[in-house]
């Protein structure tokens, strides 16, 4: 199979680059290739024919969409709409790779594939605009949505926490926050499984299980040998940040679960699993 992946530098471009690498993979990411430049991405993917487009690169600095909504919709909208209308003149099928931030966090429950997104930040809505040009501009499209990515390498709450604990000795993280942890190689698997089904529409992906990012922290400073530090819990309302993420979104796999059997790990076993693979 022929697959561009963008944002193939990412942490979940490498994943999936290491998942697909028995197919022809052709990568495009910063600086070589912008996918705000229409032209040229319509030429790249055009040139290369592939079969399938792995859409992952992203504006994912959610505070820096705060602060900057114009580089955000730019990005995460304009540019999936080049992205959707390569794939459409060539042919191609898309990946869009969205976000639980789609939703306002208000349901009190995991949110499903069907539920009404109503974002309540500039990341989320930005992130919704490339939904709206995967489904306006495709026939053939999988929106796959997830929270909370981390991998080896990459800048995550997991390298953060890690940083914060050995600088401070201490941590003080969010009991209101709930969502659940996605291990980028395990995201990758279920998107090379996904993308064989042909078996097109919305999907969520993430390690089973949900939690806070204080209970996120406490297994990650218990995983990491940092169990003796100090974890504070601390409300939303006591942590200024510039945006404002949705308390409670996790979003439940139940489309590729019931219909296809892809299923991704519990989060705990995920991140354990992160931990031995080395940071």
């Amino acid at each position: 199979m022929r697959i561009v992946i963008t944002g193939h530098k990412g942490q979940l471009g490498r994943a999936l680059q290491e998942v697909l690498k028995g197919q022809t993979l052709f990568g495009l990411d910063l600086p070589q290739h912008d996918i705000t430049d229409r032209q040229a991405i319509a030429q790249i993917i055009t040139d290369f024919a592939p079969q399938v487009v792995i859409h992952a690169a992203a504006m994912t600095n959610v505070d820096g969409c705060e602060r900057d909504p114009d580089a955000a919709y730019r990005i995460n909208g304009l540019g999936t709409q080049n992205v959707a209308l390569a794939c459409q003149r060539r042919g191609a099928a898309m990946v869009y790779v969205s976000t639980n931030e789609v939703f306002d966090g208000t349901k009190g429950e995991p949110y499903l594939e069907f539920d009404q997104p109503n974002p309540i930040n500039t990341y989320g809505r930005s992130k919704l605009a490339g939904e709206f040009f995967t489904r306006t501009l495709l026939n053939r499209f999988y929106i796959v949505r997830t929270a909370w990515l981390y991998a080896q390498g990459g800048n995550s709450f997991v390298t953060k926490m890690i940083r914060l604990a050995d600088e401070r000795g201490e941590l003080q993280v969010v009991t209101d926050e709930i969502s659940s942890p996605t291990y980028a190689p395990d995201l990758a698997e279920a998107i090379a499984k996904l993308i064989r089904t042909d078996h097109y529409g919305i999907y969520h992906f993430t390690n089973e299980g949900v939690c806070s990012r204080y209970d996120f922290a406490v297994k990650i400073m218990e995983l990491s040998g940092r169990g003796q530090v100090p974890v504070h819990s601390i409300t939303s309302d006591q942590y200024t940040r510039v945006s404002t993420p949705p308390l409670c979104a996790p979003i439940r796999n139940f489309c590729a679960a019931t219909a296809l059997g892809i299923k991704l790990r519990p989060w705990e076993k995920a991140l354990r699993a992160y931990f031995d693979a080395g940071q």
